[in-house]
């Protein structure tokens, strides 16, 4: 069970935050602030397009396959959107070299080494753009990516550090490279080799997203202006209030949530486009960095596709706690929250099926509020939600290792 207390006490969540998160995901609308100022002055704001692509593919690392599942869902019918999952394989990783102490004196990062390979589908050609997203610039893997695009007469257009193998492979090429803006509260620095799966920075997914945004804006996939983008950073740092570590749990949906999470086994269901790229994302959060499994699926399929776990293993209505449990050593039996993710404002709304079929197995629900101004407010609401949640959930465990 996660101790309540622990959540209300800053100086100590701050102690166990050892890689600056709570700082990372509290500056998010500064990230957003810098990426947009670097890809005006890279030019993205000015292109003059002669049309639309026929496609996108995006492609890269973790957060990459994430903002491609945002743009899809942002470019709605407008364009096709498709993320290229690696292909390459992984049971080849090699350990990473022993990380050099880093600057801020800040943790090492540990973690494994992945010699990833991206591949083009044969159909690509001339009409097709291809957006790459990295934090490093530096893998081979992309910078191969980039090569085949060439091959295929494919226009490029990577977020990456300038002066990096990608960044200096796609200006060869023609393409556009739009600085990757770094952070700026003290974070480690990325690994100079390929990225390893224990770095995370919890604002490299907006430092990706909103360069391609700007270039999207003016392709005329997506709508999303720089003045939106602008009152996105604003929408981010009211989310920091509000979910930070300032506010008591009470007060904090972030916090809230948690300890609501702490012991059981979400189903994030979704409602919408936007807020189901969401839950994709969320679940990997919770996964990546705290170590906790969650299941998405989309309403209403959802309906069916977990009516099973409902009834199974982890049901609420098939828990029977023991009596004699001890509660200070032995763990509560994990059992399932639904957590339903929609554009809803946190106003009250008639029962949904979600509702009626989570009273039907005694299963508890959640539902985070989030705007219904329009998408790219929903995913910053519910984003920074999963963004302080996670880390929450990494700092408690923290301190029981």
């Amino acid at each position: 069970m996660l101790d309540e207390s622990l959540l209300d006490d800053g100086a100590a969540l701050e102690e166990r935050d050892r890689s600056g998160l709570l700082l990372g995901a509290a500056a998010a609308g500064a990230r957003v602030r810098i990426a947009l100022r670097l890809a005006q002055e890279a030019g993205a704001a000015g292109l003059t397009p002669d049309g639309r692509p026929r496609s996108l593919l995006v492609a890269g690392h973790g957060d990459t396959g994430h903002v491609g599942d945002l743009i899809a869902a942002l470019a709605g019918n407008v364009c096709p959107v498709l993320t290229l999952h690696p292909t390459g394989d992984t049971a080849a990783a090699r350990p990473a070299p022993p990380p050099e102490a880093p600057a801020a004196g800040g943790p090492a990062v540990p973690g494994t080494v992945l010699d990833l390979r991206w591949s083009l589908p044969g159909w690509v050609g001339p009409l097709d753009l291809l957006m790459i997203g990295s934090s490093t610039g530096t893998e081979p893997g992309l910078v191969a990516l980039v090569e085949q695009a060439y091959q295929h007469g494919s226009t490029v257009v990577c977020v990456a550090p300038p002066g990096t193998p990608l960044a200096d492979a796609v200006a060869q090429t023609r393409g556009m490279a739009l600085p990757f803006a770094l952070s700026t509260v003290g974070l480690p620095e990325p690994p100079a080799a390929p990225e390893t799966t224990a770095f995370h920075d919890p604002g490299r997914f907006w430092a990706i997203l909103v360069p391609l945004l700007v270039l999207l804006e003016r392709l005329g996939i997506t709508r999303t202006t720089t003045e939106e983008l602008g009152a996105l950073a604003d929408r981010l740092d009211a989310a920091a209030e509000r979910c930070g570590p300032a506010a008591a749990v009470h007060l904090n949906p972030a916090k809230a949530l948690a300890v609501q999470l702490a012991d059981s086994l979400p189903l994030l269901w979704s409602e919408g486009a936007v807020p189901s790229a969401v839950a994709r994302r969320f679940a990997a959060l919770l996964a990546e960095r705290a170590g906790r499994p969650a299941l998405a699926a989309e309403l209403p399929e959802a309906l069916m596709t977990h009516r099973g776990l409902l009834s199974g293993t982890f049901a609420g209505e098939a828990h029977t706690d023991d009596f004699f449990r001890d509660r200070v050593e032995d763990p509560a039996p994990l059992e399932l929250r639904i957590v339903l993710l929609r554009a809803n404002d946190g106003e009250e709304s008639a029962p949904g099926p979600a509702h009626r079929l989570a009273d039907e197995h005694e299963t508890p629900l959640s539902e985070p509020a989030a705007s219904a101004a329009g998408p790219l407010e929903t995913a910053a609401d519910l984003l920074a939600l999963a963004d302080f949640l996670s880390v929450y959930l990494a700092v408690a465990d923290a301190g029981r290792s």
